[in-house]
């Protein structure tokens, strides 16, 4: 089902409209993040701090902010310290070892009655079951992110075990913010959580990735792609359920008939996706079209990710499953459309013909003509006065203004017991 471009704004209607900061009593949270995902949980810090919310933010060495550091309010706990992947094994198993340590010497005597869980640690069915308990031993109100209510079942790893702590986690948690409707359900009606312990908030805007004044000319010309080619763009990690198949099948039954297309096949590969991702360049090697697939299998820091974006004309999400799309609001972000498989979320956040448009899952023929769709529309004819609109879309759609807001609303209604 798609959205109507007005109801979606309606949605969020007035959600700049809050009381003044001075009126605000000030509350105390802990955020715990994992260490990980320095888009979000910046972005919600920062949301958080101008609602009057003095945070422990529990990080790492990635998540470092000199900005969020000047306000006085950010406490700063570099508990994870270095993340880096190249270490040594038993470096990895002590530095883990030390983090959870120190987390639970913090939980024991922390200040914040309200401990904000962003994402898991290391060991998923030791933070889902013993360290929860721990945390409600302490007597601490405990809020929940599920970024992904079940990441098992999208990943082809769901088990009994997986289910069973994950339905522990959830009524552990005092409250659970997902990103969508359809997400509450899946808690409702899979894990039997209370309704009124949900609240769905939107998926904040990227903002630690630079917005320049880069022109699509400037970044097509920048990556050796001509002005005039039909640039599509996958980004993000490279994992089975993200679909990539679907789309180099769809690209070569394009580029057979059309020269002028072109495919950036650009981010890091899961470190289980090696013989997937393998697979995909086997198959990209052995097409006439290779010379036009610009492959980019690696880490992209936030300095370089913007050219990519502007250098594309289109943004390609062929997952098989989702629940929510951080590169979908990224994208967004700078006023790119999608194309997308009509899974999870994307029938929700897509508005057809406004900011892109669907097509069926895991059918390769379905996405070339869609895409074929998406370069013949009014859409792409006009793109350089629609990627304005779509920004726009994005500022009301998924405000980090909005989510401090509810979020903190959240914390009262904790801390008020």
């Amino acid at each position: 089902m798609t959205r109507s471009w007005h109801a979606a704004d309606d949605q969020h209607a007035g959600s700049g409209e809050i009381a003044e900061l001075a009126d605000m009593a000030e509350i105390e949270v802990a955020l715990l993040t994992g260490g990980a995902d320095r888009p979000y949980a910046l972005g919600l810090a920062g949301a958080l701090l101008s609602k009057g919310v003095r945070l422990d933010f529990v990080g790492s060495d990635d998540l470092e902010s000199a900005a969020l550091r000047a306000d006085r309010r950010f406490n700063f706990l570099n508990l994870r310290g270095d993340r880096r992947e190249d270490a040594g094994l038993a470096q990895k198993v002590s530095r883990v070892l030390a983090y959870y340590a120190r987390l639970i010497g913090y939980a024991w005597s922390a200040r914040p009655k309200v401990l904000h869980i962003l994402w898991n640690n290391k060991f998923d069915l030791f933070d889902r079951t013993l360290l929860m308990l721990y945390y409600r031993l302490r007597g601490r109100k405990i809020a929940l992110t599920a970024h992904n209510v079940n990441a098992g079942r999208r990943d082809a790893t769901d088990s009994v075990l997986n289910r069973l702590t994950l339905r522990i986690q959830y009524r552990l948690a005092d409250h659970i913010f997902v990103h969508t409707e359809a997400m509450k359900r899946e808690l409702l009606e899979e894990f039997d959580i209370r309704e009124p312990t949900v609240t769905v908030i939107p998926f904040g805007v990227n903002a630690s990735v630079p917005n320049t004044d880069l022109t699509a000319e400037q970044a097509k010309r920048r990556l050796g792609v001509g002005a005039d080619e039909k640039t599509i763009l996958f980004f993000g990690h490279i994992e089975p359920y993200k679909g990539v198949e679907f789309l180099v099948d769809a690209f070569h039954r394009l580029a057979v008939a059309d020269a002028s297309y072109r495919l950036l096949i650009v981010g890091k590969p899961d470190r289980r996706s090696e013989k997937y991702c393998d697979e995909l360049r086997r198959v990209i090697r052995g097409h006439v079209s290779r010379e036009r697939v610009v492959q980019r299998f690696e880490f992209i820091p936030d300095h370089e990710t913007e050219v990519y974006f502007k250098a594309a004309d289109v943004l390609a999400l062929p997952y098989t499953h989702v629940s929510q799309s951080g590169v979908l609001v990224l994208g967004y972000g700078f006023g790119l459309p999608a194309v997308a498989a009509d899974v999870g979320c994307f029938g929700e956040d897509i508005v057809v013909g406004r900011t892109g448009f669907l097509c069926r899952p895991r059918d390769a023929v379905s996405l070339a003509r869609t895409i074929e769709r998406y370069f013949q529309s009014d859409l792409f004819r006009s793109l350089d006065r629609r990627r304005g609109e779509i920004r726009d879309y994005a500022r009301r759609r998924h405000s980090w203004d909005c989510v401090g807001r509810m979020t903190r609303a959240v914390y009262e209604e904790l801390l008020a017991g």
